[in-house]
């Protein structure tokens, strides 16, 4: 643990919904829910209002609308937040040069590495304050909640103590009077199952958790867990940041509205993702030996299989073919909520014909998409342009309608209109392309 207070956890506030709240003026204040439009989809991100209704991330659509039925339920645009996440991580970068992000909207940051006269708590809250108010700026009025400490496990458990829009600072010397209180789900790894052994040993504050032994603490819950927690505990986190997050794997899946029983079908929707998997990874110059596929069934049982193979590969017809071997072991006669394609073990050099020629096109024109899938062509919360009208959104659509609010980011809330889903005065708004 450092003895200054020099590691800063940034994490913008319900990012998700934030954006899709800036760009449309008539959800401002509003329920707002990311994901979870279809019927087996997920809540990704819920705004604070809808939060106040008990939705959160990671429930399913379906629960989320029996709690806030009026919320605007808004498929995503994921070309929005990577451009907002971009500016903000440039601002971090403009505060130190060692920044490590975590996701799109989280990230930590070495203040030791930053331009400051010291790391005094005076001075590293006002750098907090700057960045916060830099962030809002650059962002278009997006907040976000700072945590800064002497480590990472504390930088992050700070930035969630005055969520939304605050910051907390934890003095050097005050850690452990921070974290005693505290409940063990707090530190990361311990989920329910962790959590609920932890309560039957008797251990449900952290003060409990670090009266325990290290040899009880891992005979209860193994050897790396259970050093790592009696670590934590003491608030002994050495980890640095790391400018450069080493890549693990990469990976598409997807989830359908109707359970999936023609193994024809399911096996040109692996090759389509493992054609997608490859171009990902060529494009960002990495390999790799072990494919994966991951099945989500009737049940929501989740099944996985992988295979490892002698040398790395980036061809998509290759991880396809694997995928689609895999998925021959599965049993899915009950139906399959959700297809996964994988590669992980990756390496910067590729084994050339592997399997012979490359066969990254295979099978890709007998792709069918369930008929939901083909059909759904306007979705909600997407970018749309009329000839006379001008830019807006999709405020729904179905039976041949859809249903379009006329506002941007820049106006008032504005009118809303509907159109055959077929006029052809109605344009989506095309995503740019990465470079």
């Amino acid at each position: 643990m450092r003895s200054t207070a020099s590691v800063l956890h940034l994490d913008l506030d319900a990012f998700f919904a934030a954006v899709e709240q800036r760009d449309k003026p008539s959800l401002r204040g509003k329920p707002v829910i990311v994901g979870g439009t279809g019927g087996r989809g997920v809540v990704a991100t819920a705004s604070y209002e809808a939060r106040r209704y008990g939705v959160g991330s990671a429930m399913s659509g379906r629960e989320a609308r029996a709690r806030c039925p009026h919320a605007a339920f808004l498929s995503g645009r994921f070309h929005a937040y990577r451009e907002t996440s971009v500016r903000v991580m440039e601002v971090l970068r403009d505060l130190s040069p060692l920044v490590e992000p975590l996701s799109l909207d989280e990230a930590f940051v070495d203040l030791a590495a930053a331009d400051l006269p010291d790391l005094e708590v005076a001075t590293v809250t006002a750098a907090g304050e700057r960045l916060r108010q830099r962030v809002h700026e650059v962002t278009g009025g997006l907040t976000a909640t700072v945590g800064i400490a002497s480590s990472k496990f504390l930088a992050k458990v700070a930035s969630e103590l005055d969520k939304p829009d605050g910051m907390t600072v934890v003095p050097p010397g005050t850690e452990l009077d921070l974290l005693r209180p505290m409940k063990v789900g707090v530190i990361p790894g311990v989920g329910p199952a962790t959590a609920e052994r932890l309560r039957r040993a008797g251990i449900h504050t952290i003060a409990e958790l670090e009266r325990i032994e290290e040899d009880e603490l891992v005979r209860l819950l193994g050897q790396a867990q259970g050093h790592g927690l009696w670590q934590l505990a003491r608030a002994q986190d050495p980890r640095p940041v790391l400018a450069e997050r080493e890549t693990k794997s990469i990976s598409v899946e997807g989830t359908y509205d109707n359970d999936l029983t023609d193994r024809r079908l399911m096996e040109g929707l692996l090759t389509r993702q493992a054609r997608d998997v490859g171009t990902r990874m060529r494009k960002n110059g990495f390999s790799g030996r072990t494919v994966s596929i991951k099945v989500r069934l009737h049940d929501f049982t989740t099944l996985s299989r992988s295979s490892t193979l002698p040398s790395p590969t980036d061809d998509g017809g290759t991880i396809a073919r694997v995928a689609r071997t895999l998925l021959g072991d599965l049993d899915t006669t009950g139906g399959v909520r959700l297809l996964g394609v994988g590669v992980s073990g990756l390496a910067d050099w590729v084994q050339e014909d592997l399997f012979g020629e490359s066969t990254d096109e295979d099978d890709v024109e007998e792709v069918v998409l369930p008929p939901q899938q083909r059909s759904r062509t306007w979705a909600p919360g997407a970018d749309v342009v009329h000839d006379e009208m001008g830019r807006g959104w999709v405020w729904g659509s179905g039976s041949g309608v859809v249903t379009v609010r006329f506002e941007t980011a820049d106006t008032p809330p504005g009118p809303v209109r509907s159109f055959r889903s077929d006029d052809p005065a109605l344009h989506r708004v095309e995503p740019p392309t990465e470079d």
